[in-house]
């Protein structure tokens, strides 16, 4: 074991701060067990000792005792319960994998805690990946919903927006028509994947597309039942719509450990692109008609 007082300042501080992290991480993946059942729990306890460990580890390298970050016990306490264990553990983990990069620099002069650091990432990572949420497993149902309304309903009001001119008339039209694409999604969903023997239940998985696919469309809508300015209210459905795809490309991006700037990008031209293109149909056929709303 090496002497702490022959580690340097700059080295004695980045060891604290790991140190710190693992109390913090211990308390936290322990709260969290307490809240679950079954496999999870196990795991979540598993994943708590052994950074209880490494915080014994580290405090034989600075001889000092670390207290907790509690605001962020707190933080992703919360987040957990709002998006569930997954989300809350890979978002914690993302942050503490910039950290130790910075820190793996220094930290070259005692292969020791750098071996310790490395093998906890993978160790990590193995037991995170051991966490199973039921409704993850119906993410790809929660991405054909929402993506379908973005997509659809986006199109849909942009189109009616410039042809009717009236917000009340376009938010119930487009609410009705939302309302008629649900079913109809989470029907094909239920066809789908009993026609697929998916491992998944068919039920669940029309479930959980009807209801992204229902909330899009109410946080897409309302806007027109609230703003007598047709223009004003699709400006702010506009901005709802960035919104939900901002939300849940981060969401999913950070369950799935994949690329959130390439997906966000995606999305949003995909469903603008949409919307531009229904407003020039609509625009088209209002002159065409020589409708006059």
């Amino acid at each position: 074991m090496i002497n702490s007082r022959k580690i340097d300042e700059e080295t004695r501080k980045v060891i604290i701060e790991f140190q710190q992290n693992e109390i913090t991480e211990y308390i936290l993946y322990k709260k969290l067990s307490n809240k679950v059942d079954g496999k999870n729990k196990e795991t979540l306890r598993e994943i708590s000792e052994e950074e209880l460990k490494h915080y014994n580890l580290f405090k034989k390298y600075t001889n000092v005792d670390t207290a907790p970050k509690k605001l962020k016990v707190v933080w992703y306490s919360f987040i957990s319960r709002v998006f569930g264990l997954t989300f809350a553990i890979k978002s914690m983990e993302n942050g503490e994998k910039k950290a130790q990069e910075n820190y793996l620099r220094i930290l070259n002069n005692l292969p020791e805690i750098k071996e310790v650091v490395e093998d906890e990432e993978k160790h990590e990572n193995a037991l995170i990946s051991l966490i199973n949420e039921e409704w993850l497993n119906y993410m790809s149902s929660v991405v054909l919903g929402l993506n379908d309304a973005l997509v659809e309903l986006t199109g849909t009001i942009a189109g009616l927006t410039f042809t009717l001119q009236n917000s009340s008339i376009i938010g119930l039209a487009s609410l009705i028509t939302g309302i008629a694409a649900s079913l109809s999604m989470a029907s094909s969903e239920y066809l789908s994947k009993k026609a697929e023997s998916d491992k998944n239940n068919p039920s669940r998985a029309a479930l959980y597309t009807g209801i992204a696919y229902i909330l899009t469309v109410i946080v897409l809508v309302y806007p027109y039942f609230m703003f007598k300015e047709y223009y004003v209210a699709f400006i702010t459905t506009i901005l709802n719509a960035v919104f939900v795809i901002l939300v849940f490309t981060y969401f999913s991006s950070t369950v799935k450990e994949q690329n959130f700037k390439k997906k966000f990008i995606e999305m949003v031209s995909i469903s603008f692109g949409v919307a531009v293109a229904s407003f020039l149909i609509g625009d088209f056929v209002k002159s065409f008609l020589n409708l006059n709303l």
